[in-house]
């Protein structure tokens, strides 16, 4: 059923089309038209008038200035009354966190933002919770929007602009109403302007979204930067901080961003972004070419939402849920239970790759006995796999399953581009009681690739499989609508051994990567791939970096065998409830307290500069807690003191910190 704003659209449409269908003769002529010839002085008048007034549309077409604000009525979002250019820009406590921005989406070629025909308004609030899987267990849509009807008496193309304001940032996205067999090309070239003196943390395309962070004031950033969304920002004066990324991406291209160098970052579809060089060594010139070109999409054109997130704190930008909200719930005849759905339990994973180990046959089967006594879920495989007869497949999934390990084999997504390809994998598979898979080298956010993404997924679901994709673009919090996929990389992890600032990229990435969604980071090593960070610092990652597939860099054994292991093996993949500590700051100290049930776990990081605190424990529930506590080792980054202590919730902790240092608290009530 087609809402009233959508209707009201193609209304307007109609009428526009009718309008040009009357003879010119015959339609009402510009009261100017009939006058006699005025004298030059009149004429000169007339000129002043028209300067005055504006031009000629803005006299005959009423745009009018829609604000939608937050449920709690501290962000507020404002469509100006310009009816030339749409834009917007957005307040937080009063003040300005976005500038006036354009945004600018065409369809075949034809602007729909400009020369703009308003056709009314249609709010709605959304108010509901659902489990969750991340920083905490139960997610909150509380928003308020607005469907605004609009048109471009250019291409008389009508279309819906819809806009949700929540308590924690904003969205909007475009509907453009369309029959079902229509075949259009859509493209964006919207803009986020942010306030002078604004800070930003992004990372190039250079390797697609595997790259070291940049931090830079916002007037910095060169023009023709492009950016890998998410694109935090800290706003000047303390005011806040905002992140810019999409959601629910589907059906359509990625989006990138480019700087202009005037501090507004323009929207670039898959089409438009630079090559990689990962894409470039794995597919070729050719082929960057042939995705050079805008994507078409048949019938309804519904854009991803293009995503602010706001807070006042860090606490609040990693608590968000706006990416998530934004998304459609899972499909109940796949996922009975939504995320709670038994099969796509989350867990840690086990991985033979960055720190070596035995890969035989008889050493893969150790590493899902090691990762068993983890209290492991997961175990991974490389193709070492394809080397396997089936009935060695099947006795190492069931030595596995007695373990209580469901095992995920890898592929190349270059084998899986046509269906007959992923029905015979998936076939594979499922004969042979393999749990799901890593599916690798994506390496661009083309439509094509997004559809990929999309049919895996589905093929996997309908036959109770769960994914993990690398070499991957961001998630858009599509986890909600699929379960199965719990976790992507799109992210520099442990995989980069030429990454030698790990402490300060490690305290970066909580406020940037991962509030978009889950990463395959590899996380917690404790040999030299760590570079410039302590054991301390790598178990406190662990901590930080939730994830439902929450993979281990490690190998097992030097886990097992680790003094703080006992603590470590307390660390949950997703929890209940996450509390960001003041003391963070991004690229130089990460404080997370997080509760799984009545346990509590604190999880610092330092940077490269190192820090001394003290750690006040009021998020501690009532009562005594023992705790036990891993600091680093005076003098030596590769080993950690353990200590433990009584404590409760009037107490404060003194933790230091070298450089790249790291502390984790475990506090269970007695």
């Amino acid at each position: 059923m087609q809402s009233q704003s959508i209707r009201s659209a193609l209304t307007l449409a109609a009428a526009l089309a009718a309008w040009t269908a009357v003879p010119a003769e015959a339609r009402p002529q510009d009261a100017r038209a009939a006058e006699p010839p005025r004298s030059d002085a009149a004429q000169q008048r007339a000129q002043e008038e028209r300067q005055r007034s504006g031009d000629r549309r803005s006299r005959r077409v009423r745009m009018e200035r829609v604000r939608v604000a937050s449920p709690d009525g501290r962000i507020e979002l404002t469509l100006l009354p310009n009816a030339e250019r749409l834009s917007f820009t957005v307040s937080m406590d009063g003040r300005t966190v976005v500038d006036p921005s354009p945004v600018q989406m065409s369809v075949d070629g034809f602007d729909l933002g400009a020369g703009l025909i308003y056709g009314g308004v249609e709010e709605y609030a959304l108010d509901e919770t659902y489990p969750w899987h991340g920083a905490h267990a139960t997610a909150v849509n509380r928003c308020r929007g607005a469907r605004i009807s609009l048109a471009s008496d250019l291409g008389m193309i009508p279309f819906v602009f819809d806009v949700r304001v929540f308590d924690d940032g904003l969205a909007y996205r475009h509907i453009v109403p369309g029959e079902a067999a229509a075949t259009r090309v859509p493209d964006e070239r919207s803009a986020f302007v942010l306030p002078e003196g604004a800070t930003v943390w992004y990372h190039d395309l250079d390797g697609h979204y595997e790259s070291a962070y940049e931090e830079r004031e916002v007037s910095e950033v060169p023009p023709g930067q492009w950016v890998g969304p998410p694109l935090t920002f800290e706003l000047p004066q303390g005011r806040g901080y905002g992140s810019l990324s999409e959601a629910n991406l589907a059906d359509y291209s990625g989006m990138a961003l480019e700087a202009d160098g005037r501090r507004g970052f323009v929207v670039g579809l898959g089409h438009r972004q630079p090559i990689n060089w990962p894409y470039e060594l794995r597919y070729g010139r050719e082929e960057a070419k042939r995705l050079g070109r805008a994507a078409a999409v048949t019938g309804t054109i519904t854009t991803p939402w293009r995503v602010v997130m706001l807070g006042r704190d860090l606490n609040a930008l990693v608590n968000s849920d706006i990416l998530a909200n934004l998304c459609p719930p899972a499909d109940g005849r796949l996922f009975p239970q939504g995320i709670n759905t038994p099969w796509v339990e989350p867990g840690l994973a086990v991985w033979r790759y960055v720190d070596g180990g035995d890969d035989s046959f008889e050493g893969l089967k150790g590493f899902s006995e090691m990762g068993a006594r983890l209290g492991a879920k997961y175990h991974i495989i490389e193709g070492v796999w394809r080397r396997w007869s089936q009935a060695q497949i099947r006795e190492i999934v069931e030595y596995s399953r007695e373990l209580g390990i469901r095992l995920l084999f890898w592929k190349h997504s270059r084998q899986l581009r046509t269906p007959e390809d992923r029905d015979a994998f998936f076939r594979l598979l499922q004969d042979t009681g393999v749990g799901g898979a890593k599916i690798d080298f994506f390496d661009h956010e083309g439509k094509e690739d997004i559809d990929l993404y999309e049919d895996l997924l589905r093929r996997a679901a309908e036959k109770r499989m769960v994914l993990n994709f690398h070499g991957a673009n961001k998630p858009t919090g599509r986890l909600r609508t699929w379960p199965n996929e719990l976790v992507r990389e799109a992210v520099r992890g442990m995989e980069s051994r030429s990454l030698l600032e790990r402490a300060r990229h490690e305290t970066i990435l909580p406020f940037t990567r991962y509030l978009a969604g889950p990463a395959d980071y590899t996380t917690m090593l404790f040999g030299e791939r760590r570079a410039d960070s302590t054991w301390a610092h790598q178990i406190a990652s662990l901590a930080t970096f939730h994830s439902p597939m929450l993979t281990i860099a490690a190998h097992p054994r030097s886990v097992l065998e680790n003094p703080a292991f006992d603590v470590i093996r307390s660390i949950a993949p997703v929890w209940d409830e996450t509390v960001v500590l003041p003391q963070s700051r991004i690229g130089r100290l990460s404080a997370f307290a997080r509760r799984k049930g009545e346990m509590w776990l604190l999880a610092v990081m330092a940077g490269s500069e190192g820090a001394a605190l003290t750690l006040p424990l009021s998020f501690l529930g009532e009562g005594v807690y023992e705790a036990a506590l891993v600091r680093d080792a005076p003098g030596d980054p590769a080993a950690v003191r353990l200590e433990g202590a009584a404590l409760a919730r009037g107490d404060s902790l003194q933790v230091v910190m070298p450089q790249g240092g790291g502390f984790v608290a475990r506090f269970r009530r007695r």
